[in-house]
């Protein structure tokens, strides 16, 4: 299904692709907070995952982290960085005042999703994954590790059926089966859905109060496996305030990666997870599907 404009991008009530966007200035000292949170180890994240964790085990977005009284200033700094964006939280960029844009990855964790970590750390970009339940139940591991390198992880339900066709109950339960596996191997529960197919109606949409989150541009990954394709489809598709639709579970994905991000980074884009995107706010609807289209997410 394509996705129409967004109603508000970044927090500024203006749609992506108009002539007044976000510019591309940013302060020094967030420049050098970026960079400093990507220096804290996803081993002092996880600990300070655990500390802000409240006693039913679920992460409070007012908890400050907790650190070591033996890290020097910096780590302390950075811990607490990447802890806020695992939380959806807006000190280190600002889509306001810089040109962004949120890279989503759909129906993982699998096999690919470690080497995909490694080559967003490798350009200090943060995602955030739209994960199968049953998918992140068998791998989470590899959740632990995305959260820990602060990007977010959003529902895409347990088992990716199209959930216009189920009966409320059984889309209530896809989303809270899928809640307590995110919950289990992070502590945190989704804050995002992303309907599987873009398949979305008002009957949907009544079983959860959370945003459903879907895409400005398809690169229509599942569908022409090809990297230098995806990659090409991914950067003629970037706009400030827009979300990219890709997969983790194709190799090729994966490959492409790179070069989205070293052309769109020389273009001037800070790369966010949608929650940051929306300045932690995001809207009921991200983007309007309001015409049919062929994304198979």
């Amino acid at each position: 299904m394509m996705a129409g404009l967004m109603a508000a991008a970044c927090g500024t009530g203006q749609a992506p692709g108009t002539t007044s966007t976000p510019g591309t200035t940013r302060t020094a000292d967030s420049a050098a907070d970026g960079r400093a949170a990507f220096q804290a180890s996803p081993e002092a994240v996880g600990t300070a995952l655990d500390a802000a964790r409240n006693p039913s085990g679920a992460i409070s977005q007012a908890t400050s982290p907790a650190t070591s009284p033996a890290m020097s200033p910096a780590t302390s700094k950075a811990v607490s960085t990447a802890v806020s964006d695992a939380l959806g939280g807006s000190a280190a960029v600002d889509c306001r005042r810089v040109k962004c844009v949120a890279l989503t990855f759909d129906d993982g964790p699998g096999p690919y999703t470690g080497p995909l970590l490694r080559r967003l750390a490798a350009h200090r970009a943060r995602a955030t994954f739209f994960v199968v339940g049953r998918n992140a139940a068998a791998n989470p591991g590899l959740l632990r590790r995305a959260v820990a390198a602060g990007h977010e992880i959003g529902s895409h339900t347990w088992s990716h059926r199209d959930l216009t066709t189920l009966p409320a109950a059984e889309v209530r339960a896809e989303l809270a089966r899928t809640d307590r596996a995110v919950k289990a191997a992070t502590g945190l529960v989704p804050k995002l859905v992303r309907p599987p197919y873009g398949a979305l109606n008002t009957a949907v949409r009544l079983q959860t109060s959370r945003p459903m989150v879907l895409w400005s541009a398809d690169t229509l990954d599942w569908k022409y496996r090809d990297s230098a394709r995806v990659a090409r489809r991914a950067i003629n598709g970037a706009r400030p305030g827009g979300i990219l639709l890709f997969h983790d579970i194709h190799p090729t994905t994966v490959q492409a990666i790179p070069a989205v991000l070293k052309t769109l980074s020389a273009r001037g884009y800070r790369f966010v997870t949608v929650s940051r995107l929306f300045g932690g706010r995001t809207p009921r609807l991200a983007y309007s599907a309001t015409v049919p289209g062929t994304a198979k997410t």
